[in-house]
Formats: structure tokens, C-alpha cells, sequence
């Protein structure tokens, strides 16, 4: 990799295509619009987001998977839901050159192929509650300007989890669950977000209500990376999902879903990333720590300590690497800088006949330590590392969240950020607003502990309630 500095990150847009192909996350020259490749090291990055993902899940969901195609009859049957994606729907119609009896589908979601099937799964309440998930691509025929990660015509990996539940409260209180884990995922991945529940003329397609997580991009504008819904019995209703009951009656089921897409990917690099490259968590960095060897004199001696220190660490569950290159150490800083490891060890002849290295930070923090405390002393600096990320990318965020009393001030603040303003809640204001704005209400803040007292800034009329307003992606 040559030494070719990257645009400034207050130019966010080039900034960002630049590092996914500098930091080696995607290929974005397939010949398909909206779709790419992953790099190796991208896909490792992608695959410990995702078991970090599991790990959240599987102690009360089971993991499985289902078909990519939809028939044409089951996909239509569910109206409302069709309605939010009939545009965006790829359709296969031929097997070889023969025409096919029934269009088949390639899943924009997966409400469609799922709920046939828990039809023959569900048949009393010993059934439930199920709780299952899958991470599998799906595929919209988006028609705005695709951008990587972040609109896409292929989604390679959609975690979408389906619930089923005896009533309504239980279904409820599966939302809320959801948006539990999420919020431990993203504080795992030290990324700061907002709760909105959608406006009615927002929500999922088929669900009583919506949730989203929405995250302020370096640009100002925000980004959904992740989303819980209600389904109520609206599918159940459709596709007959009935259970018998402990009196032996046959009641509809209730319903969630709740999806995260590689948006996560795209959130965790815009968020974290600097001038210099990819600042990765160390939760989930493909390296944690490289090693770079000082290598002017007394080399193999040099690289003998780098690898005993690279086997210790390693067998402590670290992934680490050492660089043996012949480049001057400055290249290699840059490289891994670029990558975004969270830590580097430094170490020369003088160092080792010291006991010591110097231990190098992503966020610029240095310090000399001795050999006999390498591991621990990584471990507590990558833990502190992680509060610093975290505790940096809120501060951020809450710097782009205002109130605003006015609709000129909301106009003004969503070209910075998030403005939340007072709404009577009533559609009609709600619909105004985005028009007068000129930005989107991404709805009420949920799990708020703040009250709010106002008025709505379209009819003047006193409320309780406030949106979220801002420029999304």
C-alpha cells in the first residue's frame, strides 16, 4: 500500500469511499450496481461483528435459515406488506429458458417465506414463545443513489429475527428485549444512537408499530442501523397462524421482527474513523495487536522476542500479528494505522535489553511497558481504549442534537444534525413539518427519561410530545 493520505473527514463523503478501499472493507467494482465484494480482512471484520451478534442471541433464539425465493402466491398475500416493497422486488421468471408456472421472488424480507411455515411449527401454546433468527442477503431493487454499506441493491447480511408469542403484552415485551440486545450490541461497538418510534406513515409494512435506531453520521445526517417492529396478528391473520390455548381454543398469534443490517459496518467505520484509517473496537478488530520489530541491528534475535511474545499473547485468545516486512518502520505504522489496530507494540534491541516495549495506541496514547506485564497491561488498555471510543462518539453525537422552537431553527439545525421540536402528534402536522423542514421525523424518542412540555411548532397546540427531526441517509 502506498503512502497516499486520505481526504479530510469533514469532506465525509469522499473521505468515506476512499478508506473502504484504503482499509481494504469492500471492492465496490463488481459489475452490478449496488452490489460488492468483501476483502478478506472486511469479511473478517463483518463475521466478528456478526458473533458478536450470535452471542447477544443465542441464548433464547435458535439460528437457522430459509429459502432465498418467494413464491409469487405466498409473497402476495400479505397486501400492506407488499405495498412497502412492491417496488423494490426482484423477480425471477424463468428456470433455464423454460418460463416459470409462479414468479419467484428474491427476498426483500422475509415475513413472506417465514410465516407459512411457522403455520405448520405453531400448533399450541407448548409451541411458544419461538424465537428464531437468520443472517442471509436479501435483495432491493433500490432506485435512489446506492451508496456502500449503506443503500444497496444486495444486503449481505441481514440479521432478521422473527418471534412468536401467545399474546399482544408478550409480544411487547419482545420488542423491548430486542432493543435491549441492540443497545448492548452497539455499546460493544462503542456506537452512540438514538430510539424513535417511527410515524404511523413511516412504519414497517404489516406491523402496529416500528422502532429504530438511528445514528448521527459525521455529516450530520443519520443513519438507521436497526429496527424492532410489533406485528400484532396482522401476518398470523394472513397466513392462519392460530396455537390452542391451555382453555383449547384456537387463538391468532402475536408477532416481532427485528433487523440489523451491515449499516452496523458502515455506522462502526464513519463513526470511528479518523484522518489516518479504520479505528476498529477491539471487541471485534480482525487484529488487536501487531507487532512491529524495530529491525536495524540484531535481527533474528529482534524477531525470536516478537514471536515468543506473539505465541504468549495468542494463546491468551489475542489476535495478533507480527510484521517482519523489510519497510521502514514509519510504512508499517501507516499500514496498520490505516487498518485500524487498536494497539501496537513497538520493540528494538535496546528495548529488549531493557525488559520493555512501547505500546502504541490508535487514539495516539504511548507508553513503555515491561515485558513481564505486556498482557495485562494490553488488556486494560484496550478496555480503557474502548470507554474513550465510546465516550468520544457520544459527546459527538449529543453536539448535534438540539431542541428547536421554530420551524426556521429546525431547518437550520437538520443541515448540522437532529432537531427535535414539539408535535401534537396528529399526521397532518407530522407530514407538515417534513415538508417545511425539509428533513424527515424520525418519530418520538422512546425509552427517553426526558419529559418534554411545548408546543407543536405547525399548529401551536400544547404537547407532551416532541420529534425527532433530521436529513437521513
Amino acid at each position: 500500500m502506498t503512502e497516499s493520505k486520505l481526504p479530510s473527514k469533514e469532506n465525509f463523503s469522499e473521505w468515506y469511499h476512499e478508506l473502504l478501499k484504503a482499509g481494504q472493507i469492500i471492492d465496490v467494482r463488481y459489475p452490478v450496481k449496488g452490489m460488492c465484494v468483501w476483502y478478506p480482512s472486511g469479511f473478517a471484520l463483518k463475521r466478528n461483528v456478526y458473533d458478536l451478534m450470535r452471542v447477544l442471541l443465542d441464548p433464547d433464539h435458535q439460528e437457522t435459515q430459509f429459502p432465498l425465493l418467494i413464491p409469487e402466491t405466498e409473497f402476495m398475500k400479505e397486501a400492506e406488506h407488499i405495498k412497502g416493497f412492491e417496488d423494490e422486488v426482484y423477480w425471477v421468471t424463468h428456470g433455464g429458458t423454460s418460463p416459470l408456472d409462479i414468479k419467484l421472488a428474491l427476498r426483500p424480507t422475509s415475513e413472506t417465506a417465514i410465516y407459512p411455515i411457522f403455520k405448520l411449527w405453531v400448533r399450541s401454546h407448548a409451541d411458544l414463545p419461538l424465537k428464531i433468527y437468520q443472517i442471509v442477503n436479501t435483495f432491493r431493487y433500490e432506485t435512489k443513489h446506492t451508496r456502500p454499506l449503506i443503500r444497496l441493491r444486495e444486503i449481505t447480511s441481514f440479521k432478521e429475527a422473527h418471534t412468536v408469542h401467545a399474546s399482544w403484552e408478550e409480544a411487547a415485551e419482545q420488542v423491548e428485549a430486542a432493543l435491549t440486545i441492540y443497545a448492548e450490541f452497539y455499546r460493544r461497538l462503542a456506537i452512540p444512537f438514538l430510539f424513535a418510534k417511527r410515524p404511523s406513515w413511516d412504519k414497517f409494512p404489516g406491523s402496529d408499530y416500528s422502532i429504530a435506531l438511528d445514528t448521527v453520521m459525521p455529516d450530520g445526517r443519520t443513519l438507521q442501523i436497526g429496527t424492532a417492529h410489533l406485528l400484532g396478528t396482522n401476518f398470523a391473520t394472513t397466513y392462519d397462524i392460530t396455537f390452542e390455548n391451555e382453555a383449547g381454543e384456537q387463538e391468532f398469534v402475536n408477532q416481532t421482527c427485528y433487523g440489523v443490517s451491515e449499516r452496523c459496518i458502515a455506522a462502526l467505520i464513519s463513526v470511528h474513523g479518523d484522518d489516518k484509517g479504520l479505528v476498529l473496537p477491539w471487541s471485534v478488530a480482525p487484529v488487536q495487536v501487531v507487532i512491529v520489530p524495530i529491525l536495524f541491528k540484531e535481527k533474528e534475535a529482534t524477531l525470536e522476542v516478537c514471536r515468543d511474545i506473539k505465541a504468549k499473547l495468542a494463546a491468551a485468545g489475542i489476535r495478533v500479528e507480527i510484521d517482519e516486512g523489510d519497510e521502514r518502520p514509519g510504512a508499517k505504522f501507516y499500514r496498520w494505522e490505516m487498518k485500524g489496530v487498536p494497539i501496537r507494540i513497538e520493540i528494538g534491541p535496546r528495548d529488549i535489553k531493557n525488559g520493555v516495549a512501547v505500546l502504541a495506541r490508535r487514539d495516539g496514547k504511548k507508553l513503555t511497558v515491561s515485558l513481564d506485564d505486556l498482557q495485562t497491561t494490553i488488556l486494560n488498555e484496550a478496555a480503557d481504549l474502548h470507554e474513550v471510543m465510546l465516550a468520544r462518539a457520544q459527546a459527538f453525537q449529543e453536539s448535534r442534537v438540539k431542541d428547536c422552537e421554530t420551524v426556521e431553527e429546525a431547518k437550520e439545525q437538520t443541515q448540522a444534525g437532529v432537531a427535535r421540536v414539539g408535535w401534537c402528534g396528529l399526521e397532518d402536522c407530522g407530514h407538515a413539518i417534513e415538508d417545511e423542514v425539509g428533513a424527515a421525523v424520525l418519530g418520538e424518542p422512546w425509552r427517553s427519561e426526558e419529559t418534554y412540555q411545548g408546543s407543536c411548532v405547525i399548529c401551536g397546540a400544547k404537547t407532551e410530545k416532541c420529534a425527532l427531526l433530521a436529513r437521513q441517509y
